[in-house]
Protein backbone atom coordinates (compact mmCIF):
# COMPACT_ATOMS: atom_id res chain seq x y z
CA UNK A 1 0.00 0.00 0.00
CA UNK A 2 0.98 3.61 -0.46
CA UNK A 3 -0.84 6.74 0.69
CA UNK A 4 -1.53 9.89 -1.34
CA UNK A 5 -3.14 13.14 -0.24
CA UNK A 6 -5.13 15.37 -2.54
CA UNK A 7 -4.41 19.11 -2.74
CA UNK A 8 -5.88 22.01 -4.66
CA UNK A 9 -8.40 24.83 -4.74
CA UNK A 10 -11.91 24.46 -3.40
CA UNK A 11 -14.44 23.01 -5.87
CA UNK A 12 -11.81 21.75 -8.31
CA UNK A 13 -13.13 18.20 -8.08
CA UNK A 14 -10.78 16.51 -5.59
CA UNK A 15 -13.48 14.49 -3.85
CA UNK A 16 -15.23 13.73 -7.14
CA UNK A 17 -11.92 12.40 -8.49
CA UNK A 18 -11.37 10.18 -5.43
CA UNK A 19 -14.95 8.92 -5.71
CA UNK A 20 -14.44 8.06 -9.41
CA UNK A 21 -11.13 6.25 -8.71
CA UNK A 22 -12.30 4.23 -5.70
CA UNK A 23 -16.08 3.97 -5.86
CA UNK A 24 -16.10 5.14 -2.23
CA UNK A 25 -17.55 8.30 -0.72
CA UNK A 26 -14.71 10.29 0.93
CA UNK A 27 -16.99 12.93 2.44
CA UNK A 28 -17.92 11.59 5.88
CA UNK A 29 -20.27 14.32 7.06
CA UNK A 30 -23.85 14.88 5.89
CA UNK A 31 -23.10 18.61 5.87
CA UNK A 32 -20.28 18.02 3.38
CA UNK A 33 -22.52 16.05 1.04
CA UNK A 34 -25.32 18.61 1.38
CA UNK A 35 -23.04 21.55 0.55
CA UNK A 36 -20.95 19.67 -1.99
CA UNK A 37 -17.80 20.93 -0.27
CA UNK A 38 -15.23 18.99 1.75
CA UNK A 39 -14.83 20.40 5.26
CA UNK A 40 -12.69 17.78 6.98
CA UNK A 41 -10.44 14.92 5.98
CA UNK A 42 -11.89 12.05 3.97
CA UNK A 43 -10.46 8.57 3.32
CA UNK A 44 -10.84 6.02 0.52
CA UNK A 45 -8.77 3.37 -1.24
CA UNK A 46 -8.57 1.31 -4.41
CA UNK A 47 -6.48 -1.38 -6.08
CA UNK A 48 -4.39 -0.28 -9.07
CA UNK A 49 -3.81 -2.34 -12.24
CA UNK A 50 -0.55 -3.70 -10.76
CA UNK A 51 -2.37 -4.98 -7.69
CA UNK A 52 -0.86 -2.29 -5.44
CA UNK A 53 -3.38 -0.55 -3.17
CA UNK A 54 -3.48 3.22 -3.04
CA UNK A 55 -5.13 4.96 -0.08
CA UNK A 56 -6.30 8.54 -0.50
CA UNK A 57 -6.48 11.25 2.13
CA UNK A 58 -8.92 13.75 0.66
CA UNK A 59 -8.42 17.26 2.04
CA UNK A 60 -10.62 20.38 2.01
CA UNK A 61 -9.73 23.15 -0.42
CA UNK A 62 -11.38 26.18 1.17
CA UNK A 63 -9.01 28.69 2.80
CA UNK A 64 -10.93 28.47 6.08
CA UNK A 65 -10.03 24.78 6.35
CA UNK A 66 -6.30 24.96 5.55
CA UNK A 67 -5.40 23.64 9.05
CA UNK A 68 -7.50 20.53 8.28
CA UNK A 69 -5.74 20.23 4.93
CA UNK A 70 -2.32 20.42 6.61
CA UNK A 71 -3.32 17.74 9.13
CA UNK A 72 -4.01 15.43 6.19
CA UNK A 73 -0.91 16.08 4.08
CA UNK A 74 1.54 16.35 6.96
CA UNK A 75 2.31 12.64 7.44
CA UNK A 76 1.76 11.63 3.78
CA UNK A 77 4.70 11.01 1.38
CA UNK A 78 2.97 11.93 -1.92
CA UNK A 79 0.25 14.23 -3.25
CA UNK A 80 -2.18 14.64 -6.12
CA UNK A 81 -2.23 18.34 -6.96
CA UNK A 82 -5.63 18.92 -8.56
CA UNK A 83 -6.34 21.88 -10.89
CA UNK A 84 -9.65 22.33 -12.76
CA UNK A 85 -9.28 22.81 -16.52
CA UNK A 86 -12.11 25.34 -16.63
CA UNK A 87 -10.80 27.53 -13.79
CA UNK A 88 -7.06 27.03 -13.89
CA UNK A 89 -4.62 28.11 -11.19
CA UNK A 90 -6.33 29.66 -8.13
CA UNK A 91 -5.30 31.11 -4.74
CA UNK A 92 -5.71 27.86 -2.79
CA UNK A 93 -3.81 26.03 -5.53
CA UNK A 94 -0.90 28.33 -4.66
CA UNK A 95 -1.25 27.95 -0.87
CA UNK A 96 -1.55 24.17 -1.06
CA UNK A 97 1.53 24.01 -3.29
CA UNK A 98 3.41 26.28 -0.89
CA UNK A 99 2.50 23.93 1.95
CA UNK A 100 3.62 20.81 0.07
CA UNK A 101 6.86 22.53 -0.91
CA UNK A 102 7.47 23.66 2.67
CA UNK A 103 6.97 20.09 3.91
CA UNK A 104 9.42 18.81 1.31
CA UNK A 105 6.88 16.59 -0.48
CA UNK A 106 8.64 15.65 -3.73
CA UNK A 107 6.49 12.78 -5.02
CA UNK A 108 3.13 13.19 -6.68
CA UNK A 109 1.09 13.83 -9.81
CA UNK A 110 -0.49 16.89 -11.42
CA UNK A 111 -4.11 16.05 -12.21
CA UNK A 112 -6.11 18.47 -14.39
CA UNK A 113 -9.79 17.74 -13.75
CA UNK A 114 -12.98 18.66 -15.62
CA UNK A 115 -11.26 18.12 -18.96
CA UNK A 116 -14.74 17.59 -20.41
CA UNK A 117 -15.55 21.28 -19.75
CA UNK A 118 -12.43 22.98 -21.13
CA UNK A 119 -9.15 22.38 -22.90
CA UNK A 120 -6.73 21.08 -20.29
CA UNK A 121 -3.70 22.56 -22.08
CA UNK A 122 -3.68 26.12 -20.65
CA UNK A 123 -4.34 24.97 -17.08
CA UNK A 124 -1.61 22.30 -17.38
CA UNK A 125 0.91 24.81 -18.73
CA UNK A 126 0.20 27.32 -15.95
CA UNK A 127 0.37 24.65 -13.28
CA UNK A 128 3.70 23.35 -14.61
CA UNK A 129 5.08 26.89 -14.49
CA UNK A 130 3.95 27.28 -10.88
CA UNK A 131 5.43 23.91 -9.93
CA UNK A 132 8.82 24.69 -11.44
CA UNK A 133 11.34 25.54 -8.76
CA UNK A 134 9.42 23.75 -5.99
CA UNK A 135 9.90 20.29 -4.51
CA UNK A 136 7.19 19.09 -6.93
CA UNK A 137 8.73 20.47 -10.11
CA UNK A 138 8.58 18.13 -13.09
CA UNK A 139 5.53 16.12 -12.01
CA UNK A 140 3.80 13.92 -14.54
CA UNK A 141 0.50 15.50 -15.62
CA UNK A 142 -2.74 13.69 -16.41
CA UNK A 143 -5.96 15.27 -17.71
CA UNK A 144 -9.17 13.55 -16.60
CA UNK A 145 -12.93 13.86 -16.47
CA UNK A 146 -14.47 12.22 -13.43
CA UNK A 147 -17.88 12.54 -15.12
CA UNK A 148 -17.08 10.81 -18.43
CA UNK A 149 -14.24 8.68 -17.13
CA UNK A 150 -11.83 10.03 -19.73
CA UNK A 151 -8.22 9.86 -18.54
CA UNK A 152 -8.94 7.70 -15.48
CA UNK A 153 -7.10 4.62 -16.90
CA UNK A 154 -4.10 6.85 -17.63
CA UNK A 155 -4.29 8.24 -14.09
CA UNK A 156 -4.36 4.75 -12.58
CA UNK A 157 -1.29 3.82 -14.65
CA UNK A 158 0.45 7.02 -13.51
CA UNK A 159 -0.34 6.12 -9.89
CA UNK A 160 1.25 2.73 -10.46
CA UNK A 161 4.40 4.43 -11.76
CA UNK A 162 4.36 6.77 -8.78
CA UNK A 163 4.12 3.82 -6.40
CA UNK A 164 7.19 2.25 -8.00
CA UNK A 165 9.21 5.45 -7.50
CA UNK A 166 8.41 5.97 -3.83
CA UNK A 167 11.23 5.08 -1.43
CA UNK A 168 10.72 1.94 0.63
CA UNK A 169 9.31 2.58 4.09
CA UNK A 170 11.45 1.81 7.15
CA UNK A 171 9.39 -0.87 8.85
CA UNK A 172 12.06 -1.33 11.55
CA UNK A 173 11.87 2.34 12.59
CA UNK A 174 10.08 3.52 15.74
CA UNK A 175 6.38 4.27 15.40
CA UNK A 176 5.09 7.83 15.44
CA UNK A 177 1.45 7.72 14.40
CA UNK A 178 0.02 11.23 14.14
CA UNK A 179 -3.68 11.06 15.03
CA UNK A 180 -6.04 12.68 12.53
CA UNK A 181 -9.30 11.24 13.92
CA UNK A 182 -10.37 9.94 17.33
CA UNK A 183 -13.78 8.47 18.06
CA UNK A 184 -15.59 5.81 20.06
CA UNK A 185 -16.99 2.54 18.73
CA UNK A 186 -19.69 0.90 20.83
CA UNK A 187 -18.37 -2.31 22.34
CA UNK A 188 -14.78 -1.55 21.33
CA UNK A 189 -13.90 1.76 22.96
CA UNK A 190 -11.57 4.46 21.69
CA UNK A 191 -10.31 4.28 18.11
CA UNK A 192 -7.77 6.61 16.47
CA UNK A 193 -6.73 6.77 12.83
CA UNK A 194 -3.66 8.07 11.08
CA UNK A 195 -1.09 7.48 8.36
CA UNK A 196 1.62 5.09 9.52
CA UNK A 197 4.71 6.48 7.81
CA UNK A 198 7.33 4.22 9.41
CA UNK A 199 7.52 1.23 11.72
CA UNK A 200 5.11 -1.59 12.42
CA UNK A 201 2.10 -1.95 14.71
CA UNK A 202 0.92 -5.21 16.27
CA UNK A 203 -2.06 -6.12 18.39
CA UNK A 204 -0.90 -6.13 22.01
CA UNK A 205 1.84 -3.52 21.47
CA UNK A 206 2.41 -1.03 24.26
CA UNK A 207 2.82 2.52 22.98
CA UNK A 208 3.04 5.86 24.73
CA UNK A 209 0.85 8.87 24.24
CA UNK A 210 2.76 11.99 23.19
CA UNK A 211 2.81 14.80 25.70
CA UNK A 212 2.76 12.93 28.99
CA UNK A 213 4.27 9.56 27.92
CA UNK A 214 1.17 7.78 29.27
CA UNK A 215 1.30 4.08 28.29
CA UNK A 216 -1.48 2.78 26.05
CA UNK A 217 -2.03 -0.69 24.64
CA UNK A 218 -3.23 -1.73 21.18
CA UNK A 219 -6.43 -3.75 21.45
CA UNK A 220 -7.06 -4.09 17.73
CA UNK A 221 -5.97 -2.88 14.29
CA UNK A 222 -7.91 -2.19 11.12
CA UNK A 223 -6.51 -1.39 7.70
CA UNK A 224 -8.59 -0.86 4.57
CA UNK A 225 -11.72 -1.83 6.50
CA UNK A 226 -10.43 -5.22 7.69
CA UNK A 227 -9.06 -6.39 11.05
CA UNK A 228 -5.32 -7.11 11.00
CA UNK A 229 -2.96 -8.67 13.58
CA UNK A 230 -0.27 -6.23 12.43
CA UNK A 231 0.16 -3.33 10.03
CA UNK A 232 3.43 -2.17 8.49
CA UNK A 233 4.22 1.22 6.98
CA UNK A 234 3.18 2.89 4.79
CA UNK A 235 -0.52 2.46 5.55
CA UNK A 236 -3.73 4.05 6.68
CA UNK A 237 -4.53 2.41 10.00
CA UNK A 238 -7.21 2.50 12.68
CA UNK A 239 -5.99 1.62 16.19
CA UNK A 240 -8.38 0.44 18.90
CA UNK A 241 -6.88 1.35 22.30
CA UNK A 242 -7.62 -0.63 25.44
CA UNK A 243 -8.85 1.35 28.44
CA UNK A 244 -8.03 4.80 27.04
CA UNK A 245 -10.81 7.41 27.33
CA UNK A 246 -11.77 9.19 24.12
CA UNK A 247 -11.18 12.53 25.83
CA UNK A 248 -7.46 11.72 26.17
CA UNK A 249 -6.82 11.90 22.42
CA UNK A 250 -7.54 14.15 19.51
CA UNK A 251 -6.15 15.40 16.23
CA UNK A 252 -2.51 16.42 16.63
CA UNK A 253 -1.73 13.82 19.30
CA UNK A 254 0.59 10.93 18.47
CA UNK A 255 1.12 7.31 19.43
CA UNK A 256 4.80 6.50 19.88
CA UNK A 257 7.22 3.65 20.39
CA UNK A 258 8.18 4.08 24.07
CA UNK A 259 11.47 5.82 24.79
CA UNK A 260 12.28 6.70 21.19
CA UNK A 261 11.13 10.33 20.88
CA UNK A 262 12.13 13.52 22.65
CA UNK A 263 9.13 15.55 23.82
CA UNK A 264 10.15 19.15 23.43
CA UNK A 265 8.63 22.61 23.48
CA UNK A 266 11.92 24.29 22.51
CA UNK A 267 13.70 23.70 19.21
CA UNK A 268 16.08 25.33 16.75
CA UNK A 269 15.13 25.12 13.08
CA UNK A 270 16.32 26.23 9.67
CA UNK A 271 13.70 28.19 7.72
CA UNK A 272 13.27 28.30 3.97
CA UNK A 273 10.86 31.06 3.01
CA UNK A 274 10.33 34.52 4.46
CA UNK A 275 13.37 36.36 5.90
CA UNK A 276 13.75 35.56 9.59
CA UNK A 277 14.14 39.22 10.53
CA UNK A 278 10.61 40.00 9.32
CA UNK A 279 8.81 37.12 11.02
CA UNK A 280 5.94 37.92 13.39
CA UNK A 281 6.44 37.08 17.06
CA UNK A 282 3.95 34.19 16.95
CA UNK A 283 3.25 31.67 14.21
CA UNK A 284 1.72 28.20 14.00
CA UNK A 285 3.94 25.17 13.56
CA UNK A 286 2.37 22.35 11.51
CA UNK A 287 3.93 18.90 11.66
CA UNK A 288 2.18 15.60 11.15
CA UNK A 289 -1.42 16.27 12.10
CA UNK A 290 -0.43 18.75 14.81
CA UNK A 291 -0.84 22.53 14.71
CA UNK A 292 0.80 24.30 17.66
CA UNK A 293 1.30 28.04 18.30
CA UNK A 294 4.98 28.93 18.50
CA UNK A 295 6.84 32.01 19.69
CA UNK A 296 9.61 32.90 17.26
CA UNK A 297 13.11 34.13 18.11
CA UNK A 298 15.32 34.79 15.05
CA UNK A 299 18.91 33.60 15.49
CA UNK A 300 20.60 33.93 12.13
CA UNK A 301 19.77 34.69 8.50
CA UNK A 302 17.90 31.38 8.12
CA UNK A 303 17.69 29.97 11.66
CA UNK A 304 15.14 30.59 14.40
CA UNK A 305 14.30 29.27 17.84
CA UNK A 306 10.72 28.18 18.46
CA UNK A 307 9.00 27.99 21.83
CA UNK A 308 5.93 25.79 21.41
CA UNK A 309 2.68 26.12 23.32
CA UNK A 310 2.87 22.40 24.11
CA UNK A 311 5.56 19.73 23.75
CA UNK A 312 5.71 17.62 20.60
CA UNK A 313 7.57 14.36 19.85
CA UNK A 314 10.20 15.66 17.42
CA UNK A 315 13.42 14.35 15.89
CA UNK A 316 16.41 16.02 14.31
CA UNK A 317 15.72 16.18 10.56
CA UNK A 318 11.93 16.46 10.85
CA UNK A 319 10.26 18.66 8.23
CA UNK A 320 7.47 21.02 9.24
CA UNK A 321 6.01 24.35 8.16
CA UNK A 322 5.31 27.67 9.77
CA UNK A 323 2.08 29.46 8.90
CA UNK A 324 0.71 32.85 9.78
CA UNK A 325 -2.98 32.11 10.43
CA UNK A 326 -3.85 35.80 10.55
CA UNK A 327 -2.64 36.42 7.01
CA UNK A 328 -3.54 32.93 5.69
CA UNK A 329 0.07 32.73 4.62
CA UNK A 330 2.59 29.86 4.59
CA UNK A 331 5.74 31.50 5.96
CA UNK A 332 7.99 28.64 4.91
CA UNK A 333 9.26 25.16 5.60
CA UNK A 334 11.48 24.33 8.52
CA UNK A 335 14.01 21.59 9.07
CA UNK A 336 14.52 20.66 12.72
CA UNK A 337 18.18 21.11 13.72
CA UNK A 338 18.07 20.59 17.50
CA UNK A 339 15.29 19.38 19.78
CA UNK A 340 17.25 20.00 23.01
CA UNK A 341 19.06 23.28 22.38
CA UNK A 342 21.11 25.08 25.04
CA UNK A 343 19.70 28.07 26.88
CA UNK A 344 20.57 31.50 25.51
CA UNK A 345 21.26 33.45 28.67
CA UNK A 346 24.40 35.48 28.00
CA UNK A 347 24.85 38.52 25.86
CA UNK A 348 25.76 37.48 22.33
CA UNK A 349 24.55 33.90 22.88
CA UNK A 350 22.08 34.08 19.98
CA UNK A 351 24.79 35.13 17.53
CA UNK A 352 27.07 32.38 18.76
CA UNK A 353 24.25 29.86 18.46
CA UNK A 354 23.53 30.96 14.88
CA UNK A 355 27.19 30.33 14.03
CA UNK A 356 26.92 26.80 15.43
CA UNK A 357 23.69 26.10 13.56
CA UNK A 358 25.26 27.30 10.32
CA UNK A 359 27.42 24.14 10.43
CA UNK A 360 24.41 21.82 10.95
CA UNK A 361 22.65 20.29 7.96
CA UNK A 362 19.63 18.86 9.79
CA UNK A 363 20.64 15.23 9.35
CA UNK A 364 21.07 13.11 12.50
CA UNK A 365 24.83 12.62 12.92
CA UNK A 366 26.45 11.04 15.99
CA UNK A 367 29.89 12.62 15.54
CA UNK A 368 28.41 16.05 14.92
CA UNK A 369 26.02 15.85 17.88
CA UNK A 370 28.84 14.83 20.22
CA UNK A 371 31.07 17.58 18.86
CA UNK A 372 28.39 20.13 19.71
CA UNK A 373 27.16 18.62 22.99
CA UNK A 374 30.58 17.25 24.06
CA UNK A 375 28.86 14.79 26.40
CA UNK A 376 25.46 13.06 26.06
CA UNK A 377 23.59 9.99 27.21
CA UNK A 378 23.01 7.36 24.54
CA UNK A 379 19.28 7.19 25.33
CA UNK A 380 18.95 10.97 24.95
CA UNK A 381 20.67 10.86 21.56
CA UNK A 382 18.40 8.04 20.38
CA UNK A 383 15.35 10.11 21.37
CA UNK A 384 16.54 12.95 19.14
CA UNK A 385 16.80 10.64 16.13
CA UNK A 386 20.55 9.97 16.24
CA UNK A 387 21.70 6.40 15.64
CA UNK A 388 24.15 5.48 18.40
CA UNK A 389 27.00 3.24 17.30
CA UNK A 390 29.92 4.30 19.52
CA UNK A 391 30.99 2.79 22.85
CA UNK A 392 30.07 4.72 26.01
CA UNK A 393 32.90 6.16 28.08
CA UNK A 394 31.01 5.45 31.32
CA UNK A 395 27.56 3.97 31.91
CA UNK A 396 25.50 5.17 28.93
CA UNK A 397 27.49 8.39 28.50
CA UNK A 398 29.12 9.09 25.14
CA UNK A 399 31.73 11.80 24.67
CA UNK A 400 33.35 13.68 21.85
CA UNK A 401 36.84 12.08 21.59
CA UNK A 402 38.70 15.40 21.55
CA UNK A 403 36.74 16.72 24.51
CA UNK A 404 37.34 13.48 26.43
CA UNK A 405 41.10 13.67 25.85
CA UNK A 406 41.05 17.26 27.06
CA UNK A 407 39.20 16.20 30.22
CA UNK A 408 41.82 13.53 30.93
CA UNK A 409 44.60 16.13 30.71
CA UNK A 410 42.65 18.54 32.93
CA UNK A 411 42.11 15.77 35.50
CA UNK A 412 45.87 15.27 35.85
CA UNK A 413 46.31 19.01 36.30
CA UNK A 414 43.57 19.20 38.93
CA UNK A 415 44.93 16.23 40.90
CA UNK A 416 48.44 17.72 40.80
CA UNK A 417 47.15 21.11 41.90
CA UNK A 418 45.18 19.56 44.75
CA UNK A 419 48.25 17.64 45.94
CA UNK A 420 50.27 20.85 45.88
CA UNK A 421 47.66 22.85 47.79
CA UNK A 422 46.75 20.03 50.22
CA UNK A 423 49.92 17.90 50.53
CA UNK A 424 48.74 15.99 53.59
CA UNK A 425 45.39 14.87 52.13
CA UNK A 426 45.18 11.37 50.64
CA UNK A 427 44.34 12.58 47.13
CA UNK A 428 41.65 14.77 45.56
CA UNK A 429 38.00 13.82 46.33
CA UNK A 430 36.13 12.57 43.27
CA UNK A 431 33.21 14.89 43.99
CA UNK A 432 35.48 17.94 44.08
CA UNK A 433 37.04 16.88 40.78
CA UNK A 434 33.59 16.40 39.25
CA UNK A 435 32.69 19.96 40.13
CA UNK A 436 36.00 21.35 38.87
CA UNK A 437 35.64 19.55 35.54
CA UNK A 438 31.95 20.47 35.22
CA UNK A 439 30.80 16.86 34.80
CA UNK A 440 27.29 15.61 35.61
CA UNK A 441 28.28 12.34 37.33
CA UNK A 442 31.11 11.01 39.51
CA UNK A 443 31.32 7.91 37.30
CA UNK A 444 32.71 10.10 34.50
CA UNK A 445 35.59 11.25 36.72
CA UNK A 446 36.32 7.65 37.69
CA UNK A 447 36.32 6.62 34.03
CA UNK A 448 38.95 9.28 33.30
CA UNK A 449 41.41 7.88 35.83
CA UNK A 450 44.37 6.37 33.96
CA UNK A 451 48.05 6.01 34.91
CA UNK A 452 49.79 8.01 36.32
CA UNK A 453 46.59 8.49 38.36
CA UNK A 454 44.92 5.97 40.61
CA UNK A 455 41.55 5.82 42.35
CA UNK A 456 41.19 4.67 45.96
CA UNK A 457 38.45 5.17 48.52
CA UNK A 458 36.74 7.96 46.60
CA UNK A 459 39.93 9.94 45.99
CA UNK A 460 42.27 10.30 43.03
CA UNK A 461 46.03 10.44 43.58
CA UNK A 462 49.15 10.29 41.48
CA UNK A 463 50.40 6.70 41.25
CA UNK A 464 53.90 7.70 42.37
CA UNK A 465 54.28 10.46 44.95
CA UNK A 466 57.93 11.05 45.77
CA UNK A 467 57.87 14.50 47.31
CA UNK A 468 56.80 15.27 50.87
CA UNK A 469 56.37 18.71 52.40
CA UNK A 470 59.71 19.74 53.88
CA UNK A 471 58.57 19.66 57.56
CA UNK A 472 57.19 16.13 57.14
CA UNK A 473 60.32 14.95 55.33
CA UNK A 474 62.52 16.29 58.16
CA UNK A 475 60.36 14.63 60.83
CA UNK A 476 60.52 11.27 59.04
CA UNK A 477 64.28 11.60 58.68
CA UNK A 478 64.59 12.20 62.44
CA UNK A 479 62.53 9.11 63.27
CA UNK A 480 64.46 6.88 60.89
CA UNK A 481 67.80 8.18 62.14
CA UNK A 482 66.79 7.76 65.78
CA UNK A 483 65.81 4.13 65.27
CA UNK A 484 68.46 3.11 62.72
CA UNK A 485 70.11 0.69 65.16
CA UNK A 486 66.75 -0.68 66.34
CA UNK A 487 64.67 -0.79 63.12
CA UNK A 488 61.89 -2.88 64.66
CA UNK A 489 61.31 -0.58 67.62
CA UNK A 490 58.36 1.61 66.63
CA UNK A 491 58.26 5.07 68.20
CA UNK A 492 55.37 5.77 70.55
CA UNK A 493 52.54 8.09 69.52
CA UNK A 494 53.80 10.81 71.86
CA UNK A 495 57.24 10.73 70.24
CA UNK A 496 55.73 10.90 66.77
CA UNK A 497 53.69 13.92 67.80
CA UNK A 498 56.74 15.61 69.33
CA UNK A 499 58.62 15.50 66.03
CA UNK A 500 55.56 16.74 64.10
CA UNK A 501 54.06 13.49 62.77
CA UNK A 502 50.33 13.51 63.45
CA UNK A 503 47.78 11.27 61.67
CA UNK A 504 47.72 13.38 58.48
CA UNK A 505 51.51 13.64 58.28
CA UNK A 506 51.91 9.91 58.88
CA UNK A 507 49.35 9.22 56.15
CA UNK A 508 51.26 11.40 53.69
CA UNK A 509 54.55 9.67 54.59
CA UNK A 510 52.99 6.21 54.15
CA UNK A 511 51.55 7.17 50.75
CA UNK A 512 54.98 8.48 49.73
CA UNK A 513 56.61 5.19 50.74
CA UNK A 514 58.69 6.91 53.47
CA UNK A 515 57.11 4.88 56.30
CA UNK A 516 55.41 1.50 56.69
CA UNK A 517 52.21 1.50 58.75
CA UNK A 518 51.55 -1.69 60.71
CA UNK A 519 48.64 -0.43 62.80
CA UNK A 520 47.31 2.82 64.21
CA UNK A 521 50.38 4.84 65.34
CA UNK A 522 52.67 1.86 64.69
CA UNK A 523 55.12 2.69 61.92
CA UNK A 524 58.46 1.25 60.81
CA UNK A 525 60.99 2.06 58.08
CA UNK A 526 59.76 0.98 54.60
CA UNK A 527 62.30 -1.88 54.35
CA UNK A 528 61.20 -3.48 57.62
CA UNK A 529 59.30 -6.35 55.99
CA UNK A 530 62.27 -7.65 53.99
CA UNK A 531 64.63 -7.14 56.95
CA UNK A 532 62.29 -9.05 59.26
CA UNK A 533 62.00 -11.94 56.79
CA UNK A 534 65.76 -12.34 56.75
CA UNK A 535 66.02 -12.26 60.58
CA UNK A 536 63.21 -14.75 61.09
CA UNK A 537 64.59 -17.13 58.46
CA UNK A 538 67.60 -17.57 60.72
CA UNK A 539 65.49 -18.92 63.57
CA UNK A 540 64.81 -22.57 64.23
CA UNK A 541 61.63 -23.39 62.33
CA UNK A 542 58.86 -23.26 63.36
CA UNK A 543 59.18 -20.35 65.75
CA UNK A 544 56.93 -18.75 68.34
CA UNK A 545 55.78 -15.17 68.72
CA UNK A 546 58.07 -14.80 71.71
CA UNK A 547 61.08 -16.06 69.75
CA UNK A 548 60.32 -13.67 66.92
CA UNK A 549 59.96 -10.73 69.32
CA UNK A 550 63.35 -11.45 70.89
CA UNK A 551 65.07 -11.97 67.53
CA UNK A 552 63.68 -8.68 66.18
CA UNK A 553 64.44 -6.88 69.45
CA UNK A 554 60.99 -5.38 69.61
CA UNK A 555 57.83 -5.37 71.65
CA UNK A 556 54.62 -7.33 71.37
CA UNK A 557 52.97 -4.05 70.16
CA UNK A 558 55.08 -4.30 67.00
CA UNK A 559 55.68 -8.06 66.70
CA UNK A 560 51.99 -9.05 66.47
CA UNK A 561 50.96 -6.74 63.56
CA UNK A 562 54.32 -7.31 61.82
CA UNK A 563 53.89 -11.10 61.82
CA UNK A 564 50.27 -10.72 60.64
CA UNK A 565 51.53 -8.58 57.76
CA UNK A 566 54.14 -11.23 56.89
CA UNK A 567 51.36 -13.85 56.91
CA UNK A 568 49.22 -11.76 54.55
CA UNK A 569 52.11 -11.28 52.17
CA UNK A 570 52.97 -14.96 52.10
CA UNK A 571 56.37 -14.55 53.76
CA UNK A 572 55.37 -16.63 56.77
CA UNK A 573 52.68 -19.22 57.37
CA UNK A 574 50.87 -19.61 60.68
CA UNK A 575 50.50 -23.20 61.88
CA UNK A 576 47.61 -24.65 63.94
CA UNK A 577 49.63 -24.42 67.18
CA UNK A 578 50.19 -20.67 66.57
CA UNK A 579 53.85 -21.15 65.60
CA UNK A 580 55.08 -19.94 62.23
CA UNK A 581 57.48 -20.93 59.49
CA UNK A 582 59.21 -18.70 56.93
CA UNK A 583 58.08 -19.57 53.39
CA UNK A 584 59.84 -16.85 51.38
CA UNK A 585 62.93 -14.88 52.35
CA UNK A 586 62.66 -12.14 49.72
CA UNK A 587 59.69 -10.11 48.51
CA UNK A 588 58.74 -8.65 45.13
CA UNK A 589 58.31 -4.87 45.29
CA UNK A 590 54.76 -3.93 46.21
CA UNK A 591 52.68 -1.03 47.34
CA UNK A 592 52.74 -0.21 51.05
CA UNK A 593 50.28 -2.47 52.89
CA UNK A 594 47.50 -0.44 54.48
CA UNK A 595 47.49 -2.70 57.55
CA UNK A 596 44.47 -3.95 59.46
CA UNK A 597 43.63 -0.53 60.87
CA UNK A 598 42.90 0.82 57.36
CA UNK A 599 41.09 -2.19 55.92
Amino acid sequence: MFVVATAGHVDHGKSTLVRALTGMEPDRWAEERRRGMTIDLGFAWSALPSGVTVAFVDVPGHERFVPNMLAGVGPVPAALLVVAADEGWMPQSAEHLAALDALGVSYGLLVVTRADLADAGPATARARAELAGTSLGGLDAVAVSAVSGAGLPQLRAALDRLAARLPAARTDAPVRLWVDRAFTVRGAGTVVTGTLGAGRLRVGDELELAGDAEPVRVRGLHCLGAARPEVAAVARVAVNLRGTPRERLGRGDALLTPGRFHHTDLLDVRLTGDPTARLPATLTLHIGSAAVPARVRPLGADTVRLRLARPLPLLVGDRALLRDPGRHHVVGGVSVLDVAPPALTRRGAAVARAAVLATVDGRPDLAGELRRRRLARAADLVRTGVEVTGRPVAGDWLADPEYWRGLAARLVEEVTRHAREHPLEPGAPVEALRQRLGLPERALVEALVRPPLRLHAGRVTAAAVDALPAPVARAVARIRAGYADRPFRAPEAEHLAEVGLGPREIGAAVRAGALLRLAENVVLPPGAVDDAARVLAGLSQPFTLSAARRALDTTRRVAVPLLELLDRRGVTRRLPDDTRVVVARTLAPRRPDPGPARR
